[in-house]
């Protein structure tokens, strides 16, 4: 069942009007969060994000938008869901119907869906560029809207190449993320992370992992410019998303990957999703 403005509906039962901002312009914003064992993980960070990105999109925030009312709505979707350990939430925000370009308000609706998490790490995962558009720089670049297509494209090269993933490049060939995730470059003690200023999703697992390095006295962390040969000369690569946590990279092009680092931090991440509030 999908959860619509607080209404349990059947799938079939959701009608998308022809005036529907998020179908016609876009005008959208998501956010992807894992449920383990009823527990929303990392819920406040989702929770922040999702009000920075509505105030930054100038959508009206509903006063009972609270960080409690809306961890209930999940929960309460998820109950009537079958039973599972882990869920993939998806929780959907877009304006009211109405208008062109100019929308004719800024009050929203919002849809929850629910889905069973069935995601397990691969031992094998390969990557490589693509190369024929661009995800812009910029601060909108870091919010995630329901402007997805380069990564779809991405998603597409990737299959069609018998790929896991694709690296995104900005407009001056900087790496950004990959199509589903951000990503790190392990060389020596040293782990980078694309700077949120090179146009990348501003992660809520990219921010513990970066939280969990800042901590450990052997290696620092830059975010920064990454060029993608710093991948090809890298010892380690990894990318993160909500629901994968961390997946290492096992191949790049011609190069192959360790994944020893990679593992331990998967590790202190499994322990930050148990313990964290």
């Amino acid at each position: 069942m999908i959860n619509f403005n607080g209404n349990l509906l059947l799938e079939e039962n959701i009608k998308l009007s022809p005036e529907n901002r998020g179908f016609k312009y876009g005008d959208a914003i998501f956010e992807t969060i894992k449920v383990n064992n009823n527990k929303v993980i990392f819920w406040e960070d989702h929770y922040f994000r999702l009000m920075a990105s509505m105030r930054m999109l100038r959508m009206k925030i509903p006063m009972k938008f609270t960080l409690e009312f809306l961890e209930q709505e999940i929960l309460k979707t998820i109950k009537v869901q079958k039973e599972a350990i882990s869920y993939r939430v998806r929780l959907n925000v877009y304006r009211k119907d109405g208008g062109l370009y100019n929308p004719k308000t800024n009050e929203i609706d919002y849809l929850i869906d629910v889905k069973e998490n069935k995601y397990l790490t691969k031992e094998i995962y390969r990557i490589d560029v693509f190369k024929d558009f661009y995800n812009y720089s910029g601060l909108l670049s870091t919010i995630k809207t329901n402007n997805r297509i380069v990564n779809t494209l991405a998603s597409i090269y990737a299959n069609e190449n018998d790929l896991d993933n694709c690296v995104l490049i900005n407009e001056n060939k900087g790496v950004v993320e990959v199509t589903n995730g951000n990503v790190f470059v392990i060389k020596g003690k040293i782990v980078k992370t694309p700077a949120l200023t090179e146009g990348c999703i501003k992660g809520v697992v990219r921010k513990k992992v970066i939280e969990i390095i800042t901590k450990n006295q052997d290696y620092n962390i830059e975010e920064t410019t990454i060029s993608p040969f710093e991948i090809q000369k890298a010892d380690e690569v990894f990318i993160t998303n909500a629901i994968m946590g961390i997946q290492p990279v096992t191949a790049y092009k011609k190069k192959t990957f360790i994944a020893d680092f990679s593992n331990k931090l998967a590790k202190n991440l499994k322990v930050l999703e148990i313990t964290a509030s």
